[in-house]
């Protein structure tokens, strides 16, 4: 039963990515619930400024083409705007009069110090939440690119030896010995293990972004918070309202006075107001611990792949067994287990590997595993990341042969075979959601993927 590459995401990243967006939702509605009794018009009439900031917001997370910086900016400058029109409507001004303020409003920042305190805190707590989401969407993409590589035809008759000639023998209760198994899983996964080294770095950064979450980017209070600096940077104006209109006054001229009648909205509404911030800090500190748990669970799964597919899917039987099946007849298996990766298999007994060809499926997501690792090492510092949409499923299809004699009768010949290798992808999967549960020595929803190295084998029963 193979499994969807997207629930190995969803294992680790789905939990955390739910409650970041939790929090902003929560933010969003604690504005949209307290501004109107606290500022009335200020905000009933600006609305759409407010609702735009957290659209951006949230399409920055999901991995649009924002700048984040410039869309805080933005937002500034925009509530700056209406507000300082709505504060002082015995005049009439203009754009051209606004732009003139814009450009002093960082020398008289009537908002305060709290727009470039935002700037900074959110910038790097968002460049963290995003950054790890994005580490497994580039580690779903891989696992789902390599689960397409083809088997050889090699591996294949190494497989249905290694699993039907007992059957075939009149064995079919004696278990494959463990060694024997081994080295037919390593020959056919020589490739994938080379992923190794990459992969485990790029866990680790994981690990390191997910400390930075919960430590010191303190993602739960930042983006929890965004509703109350927004409301303390409007009382900031409120409260130097007029010292705040001299000073634009007096560097862009008196605008001319309006003809409509002033407001008394803002003096009735005027006052700093302490809106309630629920923090849920031990919550998000669960999380990163159970995320950690799992990536430290995952550095080394392409290595231990053998033993887990050898244990719970062919069912060998325990090393110390001398009765089980060693590819010839019921005995033991004399071989030595080779090492893991492609040029440790040039002595491979099971399966004919040719180790001067390396997959370039899979060396190319080997490159995108080092340029993922090094994006969060900058995001790990503050650096914002270009997000990268995972490419869409693909689907193949093969077919297997019978059990011949020459498979069954003797060990595999060494001359090289001039059968094209067949392609056994994983299906595609209809949903995104977890089915199951996770084990923390190998979650069971990632470990069933790779048994697309056994789907060949159920080819051969069609």
């Amino acid at each position: 039963h193979p499994e969807s590459h997207w629930e190995f995401m969803q294992l680790c990243v789905s939990p955390m990515g739910s409650y970041f967006q939790d929090l902003l939702n929560k933010s969003e509605k604690a504005l949209y619930d307290a501004f109107p009794s606290l500022y009335g018009e200020l905000y009933t009439q600006n609305m759409k400024v407010f609702k735009d900031l957290y659209s951006e917001l949230r399409r920055y997370y999901r991995g649009s083409n924002i700048n984040l910086e410039e869309a805080l900016n933005e937002f500034w400058t925009r509530l700056l705007e209406r507000l300082f029109k709505l504060m002082n409507p015995q005049y009439h001004i203009t754009d051209e009069y606004l732009d003139c303020m814009v450009k002093h409003a960082e020398q008289h920042k009537p908002f305060g110090e709290v727009p470039r305190d935002l700037k900074v805190k959110a910038t790097r707590a968002f460049i963290a939440a995003r950054s790890y989401a994005q580490g497994f969407l580039v580690g779903s993409d891989v696992v789902k690119k390599v689960s397409q590589v083809s088997l050889s035809h090699e591996c294949t008759r190494a497989i249905m030896k290694l699993m039907y000639c007992p059957h075939c023998r009149g064995m079919s209760s004696v278990k494959p010995c463990n060694n024997y198994c081994l080295n037919v899983v390593k020959g056919c996964l020589a490739n994938q293990a080379d992923l190794n080294t990459e992969w485990k770095y790029l866990m680790d950064s994981l690990v390191v972004v997910a400390d930075r979450i919960d430590g010191p980017y303190n993602v739960d209070t930042v983006i929890g918070t965004i509703h109350m600096r927004i409301s303390e940077a409007i009382s900031n104006l409120q409260e130097n309202k007029d010292s705040i209109t001299a000073k634009v006054f007096q560097g862009c001229g008196n605008p001319k006075i309006s003809t409509k009648g002033s407001s008394s909205e803002d003096k009735k509404r005027r006052g700093k107001v302490a809106l309630e911030a629920k923090s849920s800090a031990v919550a998000l500190e669960m999380l990163v611990l159970d995320a950690k748990g799992n990536l430290t669970a995952l550095k080394s799964y392409w290595v231990t792949l053998p033993s887990v597919l050898c244990s719970k899917r062919v069912m060998a039987s325990s090393a110390a067994d001398d009765k089980c099946w060693n590819g010839m007849t019921k005995g033991s298996y004399l071989p030595e287990v080779m090492g893991d990766g492609l040029a440790n298999q040039i002595n491979n007994p099971e399966v004919e590997v040719d180790i001067t060809k390396p997959d370039m499926t899979i060396r190319q997501q080997i490159m995108q595993l080092k340029i993922m690792t090094n994006r969060l090492g900058n995001a790990n510092i503050g650096n914002d990341v270009d997000f990268q949409d995972a490419s869409d499923d693909m689907s193949g299809s093969g077919s297997g042969d019978s059990c011949p004699d020459d498979v069954c009768g003797k060990r595999l010949s060494k001359s090289p075979s001039t059968r094209q290798p067949e392609t056994h992808a994983i299906p595609k999967q209809s949903g995104h959601g977890i089915s199951g549960t996770s084990s923390r020595s190998l979650p069971s929803a990632f470990l069933l993927f790779l048994s697309v190295a056994f789907i060949a084998v159920q080819h051969l029963w069609r």
